[in-house]
This record gives structure tokens, sequence and C-alpha cells, in this order.
């Protein structure tokens, strides 16, 4: 291990994220030293982390090398692995255009959500192309304290349980993950959703992400509040040959979700680089020790 370790901070709709750029994949990050530079009061925190590897240095993308150059290796905040994260994505494509490993324009980003089309417009914010979203069958109920509601299942590459309240308030603190039932709907934990309208497709969220607890905005459960909602409202872009889109307030900005006719979806939001600057390897070497 060198002794200094290159890392950055950026944050989506204040859905912050540790960079760390890896492009060889040299570098060991168990799951301890994670949650260790995540933690935000001993180390840099974060909700996340963005290990930055190319595609065929990673042996988990390795086969996706010739669609994508860049491999998103990202994990929760706790050192657990997600499959996606949408906020991240937008700052991973900002932080290769800030690096100058790409330009303005479209790129395509491995994630093991499979790979994501991106563009980085002029005027700074970033769409990435989230794929198709998944409605399984089946009730899902979700509580906090005495209340409990009726939630959608939709899976955005990682599964989300959306339920429709009439005050965020009743979310609680969301320091810990909301129960839900069945348990056999989400064997692997779920992210949740509690969602009151503002407006015309015009809806605001807190969310509580599994490995995170509540984060200030959550890009996969922006774009499943947006599907859940639609349908609720009636609207099936497939059915009707015509997008829905949808503004999505989250505590830390605001997100518009677009449904194509085709089923695929996207999200446009902002991504911030706010710093730069090394890791001592000794540190976090014996932190995790």
């Amino acid at each position: 291990m060198s002794t200094r370790i290159a890392f950055l901070k950026g944050h989506g709709t204040e859905n912050d994220f540790v960079i760390v750029p890896d492009p060889e994949n040299a570098l060991d990050l168990p799951p301890a030293a994670v949650a260790a530079l995540c933690d935000r009061r001993a180390g840099i925190g974060g909700d996340g982390l963005l290990h930055v590897v190319r595609s065929a240095a990673h042996p988990e993308a390795a086969h996706l090398a010739g669609e994508a150059e860049w491999f998103m290796d990202y994990r929760n905040g706790d050192g657990s692995i997600a499959e996606m994260c949408g906020n991240g994505v937008r700052v991973f494509a900002r932080y290769l255009q800030h690096a100058g490993h790409v330009t303005e324009g479209d790129l395509a980003v491995a994630t093991r959500g499979g790979v994501k089309t991106v563009h980085i417009a002029k005027d700074g914010d970033v769409t990435v192309g989230m794929g198709k979203a998944q409605l399984p069958e089946g009730d899902v109920t979700v509580s906090v304290g005495d209340r409990s509601w009726p939630a959608r299942n939709v899976n955005m590459g990682n599964p989300h349980a959306v339920a429709f309240v009439d005050d965020l308030a009743h979310a609680g603190d969301l320091y810990s993950p909301p129960p839900f039932s069945p348990a056999a709907a989400y064997p692997s934990g779920v992210n949740v959703e509690f969602v009151v309208d503002r407006g015309p497709r015009h809806v605001a969220m807190r969310v509580h992400e599994r490995g995170a607890g509540e984060t200030r905005s959550c890009g996969t459960g922006a774009c499943a509040v947006a599907v859940a909602t639609a349908r609720r409202d009636g609207a099936d872009p497939a059915a009707t040959g015509s997008p829905a889109t949808y503004t999505v307030d989250v505590p830390g900005g605001t997100l518009v979700i677009t449904e194509r006719a085709d089923g695929e979806i996207e999200m446009t939001g902002p991504a911030v680089i706010v710093a730069e600057g090394q890791i001592d390897a000794d540190w976090l070497e014996n932190t995790v020790g």
C-alpha cells in the first residue's frame, strides 16, 4: 500500500460520496476500510464510496470492457456492496470529466446493475439512463412506529418500497430500516421511500437507503418514486406511447425523472466535485487492522 491515496469528495443533490480513483484496481478496499473512509466524524464522510476502476481491470466488470471503459465499483457507507446508485453515477461521470478522461456529451459507465448511458450537458446537469423499472407482483407493507402503509415494490437494479404518506414527518427519523412485510419480498433488504404530493407530476420524498440510513437524496429511489407515482396516477408510457416526466424533490435538491414509451428511465440532476486530497494509507491500514 502506498503512503498516500488520492481521493475526491463529491455530491449529487447532497447525496455525497468519497471518490477513490484506482484505474488499475490496485487498492484493497475491504468493507472496514470503506466504512472508515465514509465515517463522518473519524473519516472523510460520505453516504457511499465511488471506487473508480477501468472495467478491464476489475473481475466483476471485465466482460463489460467492450461497452464501457470505466466501472463504478460502488460501496455503501457501511462498506457493503450495492448494485447501483443513480446519484453516484452522475458524480462518477463528473469525476471522469474533472480528471480529463471524458468531455461533455455521451459516455457509458459500467455498474453492477449493467451499463448505464450518461450525458454531460453544457449547463452542468448530468442525465443518466437508468434502465427499465421492474414491478414485482405482491402486496408489501412498510411501518414506522404504530403507522403502516401499503408500498409499491419497484426494482431499479436495486430494490425499493415506495409508500405514499400524508406527511413526510410520518417517516420518523429513518435512522433504522423501516420494518417491512413480507420478509420474502426483500431478502437482501430494501430502500424505503416515503412520498407526498406537491402538485401535478410533482412529488417530494424522504428515503432510508439500506446500508446508509436516511440520505439527502437517492437517484434510483427518485426513479422508483416517479414510476410508482405514475402508475398510481394511471400513467403507463408503455401503454400510452407518451413519456411521463415527474419532478421529485429530495431533501438535497431536485431531480427530474422521465419514463419513456420504451420503458427506459432517464434521471437529470446536478453533480459537483467539492474537494480533493490525499488519504494517509497508514491511518487507513491501522483503522482497518
